[in-house]
Order: structure tokens, then sequence, then C-alpha cells
């Protein structure tokens, strides 16, 4: 069912304050809906997803838009438009061409044409290159794109005398989403270039009346920035609570009570009642990881943005109280290839195109094996300075392939599912991008470094 505990709630309880909290939301609600249809095409339950986002669609309508407030129904409206042509095309190309009437060579054409028109659309909507590189792994993707999909339920269904026909228009179809794309990326490239020109610009006329203006914090600027990278890819968002137990904390994930891990993520622990569960505020965002895959079977595809405590004596690179983005992915099929291949497309899409990375071997209790990513030096490219201490690299986040032992707490056959962990600090990759030596600056609430990044 897609998410049917978010759009069962009224709007006023999804806490969303501002416009891009909408736009994360929808696009949450998509990624999961490909994700479905992905898993209802392989099982052959397309009519039960279409009646379950038919259902979803109704309760879009009377929880969010008409109970939202009228600044935000505009964006809602345009938004659930954008879902609903989205929810369309999915089930539209999963559908073979006798179920959608197209029997004859002319309508065979028309429905093509249908398909060219909703892409220049959704192309033409695309502000910047992560909005292409969602609709390129929408329609190009090899696991659930259109394309994909169309090989699969209109070419290779087809009638002997329809094929040649279908695939000549396939191929027709894809030349035109990549040129379009390449064209797409090298318009908004040059509109960056002459934006920044402009901007640069010294305009040595009086200014006008300035007022101040509020913005996103830093750290929420990089969440947001961290999270569409990731739902282009394929993975949702999960949240979870920061008081937790010991056993989801801890033991579900591979380190018992007398493991010397321990030790690194000493806490807070709550004054509980006597005989009552000891609760503690968590020490890493890993144990959602453990809740979904208790409340799921696999394919499982998330990050898990939030808030952790840990007690380290405040300074330039310490806080007790900091920001983490943990992610997993699991499934029949993922392999060490795969972790590998998205932890680069990450590194390139957060720290620029140049940058390379470097997995060097590590431990952590619930992967196996576990590296640390390192990424070479955007500051000096690789030949050494004080940022990276004269080596080259800069230490990013620690990840690895689940650990066997993880599966066993969640009731996964080990044998049958593989998946990756990855752990990134929020914090630290902000310090990193941005140059802040101190990360106690982040908390201060100093207006004048605020200001900086509004």
């Amino acid at each position: 069912m897609p998410s049917t505990d978010q759009t069962a709630l009224q709007f006023s309880a999804l806490g969303i304050r501002d416009v891009s909290g909408i736009g994360l939301l929808f696009a949450q609600l998509r990624a999961n809906f490909q994700s479905e249809l992905a898993h209802a095409s392989e099982t052959g339950k397309w009519e039960q997803i279409r009646d379950s986002w038919i259902a979803s669609d109704l309760a879009i309508r009377a929880n969010w838009i008409d109970k939202a407030p009228d600044e935000f129904k505009p964006i809602l409206s345009r938004e659930h438009q954008s879902l609903l042509d989205f929810i369309e095309l999915g089930l539209a190309v999963t559908r073979t061409l006798r179920q959608l009437g197209a029997t004859t060579p002319d309508a065979v054409a028309a429905q093509f044409q249908k398909l060219r028109s909703k892409f220049d659309l959704e192309l033409g909507e695309c502000a910047d290159q992560i909005d292409i590189g969602v609709t390129k792994v929408g329609w190009l993707g090899r696991r659930s794109g259109v394309i994909m999909n169309l090989t699969e339920s209109w070419l290779k269904q087809s009638t002997v005398e329809l094929r040649p026909i279908v695939g000549r228009e396939l191929n027709a179809l894809r030349t035109h989403i990549e040129t379009a794309i390449e064209q797409r990326q090298s318009e908004l490239a040059a509109a960056a270039e002459s934006q920044a020109l402009a901007r640069d610009r010294i305009d040595l006329s009086l200014p006008g009346v300035q007022r101040p203006l509020g913005s996103a914090h830093l750290l929420r600027q990089t969440f947001a920035e961290i999270e569409r990278i990731f739902l282009s890819l394929g993975f949702r968002v999960v949240e979870g609570p920061e008081i937790e137990t010991p056993y989801y904390n801890f033991e579900a994930l591979n380190i018992p009570e007398h493991h010397p891990a321990r030790d690194t993520m000493d806490t807070f622990y709550l004054e509980m009642p006597r005989g009552a569960e000891p609760r503690l505020l968590r020490t890493h965002t890993s144990p959602v990881q453990v809740h979904t895959m208790e409340s799921q079977q696999p394919p499982v595809r998330i990050i898990v943005p939030g808030k952790v405590y840990r007690r380290d004596n405040p300074d330039a690179t310490h806080s007790y109280a900091f920001h983490q983005i943990e992610g997993l992915a699991v499934d029949t099929d993922v392999t060490f290839c795969e972790f590998k291949g998205t932890v680069e497309h990450f590194v390139r899409e957060f720290l620029g195109p140049a940058i390379k990375t470097r997995l060097r071997p590590s431990y952590f209790p619930f992967t196996e094996p576990s590296v640390e990513v390192d990424a070479s030096c955007f500051a000096c490219g690789g030949s050494g300075c004080r940022l990276c201490k004269n080596s080259g690299w800069i230490e990013l986040f620690g990840a690895g392939m689940v650990d066997p032992a993880v599966y066993g707490f969640v009731n996964y056959d080990p044998a049958r599912v593989s998946g990756y962990a990855f752990g990134l600090g929020v914090d630290r990759l902000s310090q990193l991008k941005y140059g802040i030596d101190d990360v106690q600056l982040f908390f201060q609430n100093d207006v004048r470094f605020l200001r900086q990044f509004s």
C-alpha cells in the first residue's frame, strides 16, 4: 500500500512548514510508487497496485489539499497533478498494447506520441540538474525506467505484425529522450553561468531598502540536498524515534552488551521507573533500519535522516548532539559493485564531478566487509594541503555490506538476500563542503554566520 500512514493524516499533522517540504513529500510518494510498481510487475499484481493508489489519490485530496492552509493549496494541487501524471504513466507502460486497445499501426504510433508529449512536458518543468537526473532515471533507468517497461510490456508482448513498428517507435522515443535531456542539461548549464555572471557583476548604483529575509539553516539545506540525491536513485526517506531501547540501538545491530564498540558510543540513558525497560537517546539512526526491516520484506531501499546523541565533550569537531543520514539497501541481488557505484554517484553529485573516491578496509559490528569512504581533496585536487593533511584524501563516512548476523534479528534469510549500509555525518559533510572549521557554529545561532548561507 502507498504510504497509507501518511495519506491518512491531515496536512497539519505532517509537520510541513515550507514549499520544499511539500516537494520532498511528493518525491517520496513517487519513489514509493515506482518501487511498488516494479514489485507488482514481477508478481502480476497490477490491478492491486492500481486500486491502492487510486484510494491513496482520494485520501490526498480529502486530507491534504482540502484541509491545507490557503497558501499551500496551489503547490499541493500542482504536485498532486504531477503525481497523478506519474502514476498514469507508470501504469500505462506496464500494460500491453492490447490491454491499451492499440492493435493497429496508427494506434501504436498514437500511444508513443502520447509518451513523447508526457516526457517533453516533464523535462520542461525540470529546474536544475538534480531534477533532470530524476527524470533521466525515471525514463531510462535499467531497473524500472519507462523504456525498460516498454520493452517488456509493449515490444516483447506485441504481435508478430506489430513488433517491427513497436521496435522502430521505441528506438525513436529513446533517441528523442537522450537528445532532449542532453539539450536541456546544456540549457540549464548556460542559464546558471549567465546568472552567475549577472550576480557577480558590480552594481555601482545606490542600494534600495533591504529587509532581512529568513532562510533554511545550513544543516537543513545539506539534509535536503542529500535526500534529493538518494531519492533520484529510488531510495525513500524514513524517520524514527530519538528515544530507543538498548536492543534496537545495539543488540539488533550485532553489538552485544559487552562488545568493545559500545565504549565508543557511550550515550545518555533516561531515568526510568523501577522495573521498566531501559531507554536511551539513540547514538545513530541505524535502529530505524531494524524497525523498517521488521515491518517489511525486501526489497528495502531507505535513507534515515535525524539527530543522534553521544557523550562527547564539545569542541571544534565534536558535539553531544549531531546529525546523521544512514542508508540501507537490501534485495536478492545487491552486490558490492552496486554499493561502490552508489557511493561514487553520491560523492560526485554532492562534491562535484571531478571528485574521486577510495575505499579503505575498516570495521563496524553491523557490516562485513566494512570500509571507510574517502574522497580526493577538493581544495588541492589531491596534491596535498592543510585540509587533507597533505595526504590528498579526505575521510567522508563509513559503510559496508550488511553483516548476515543482522538479518537473523529481522527474520531475513541471509542465504537469499544481501545488502549494504552507510552512515553520513551531515555536520561533517557541511563543514567540508563549505569550509567551516568549528562544528559549534551550527548551534550558536549567530545570525552573522548563518546569513552567509541564506
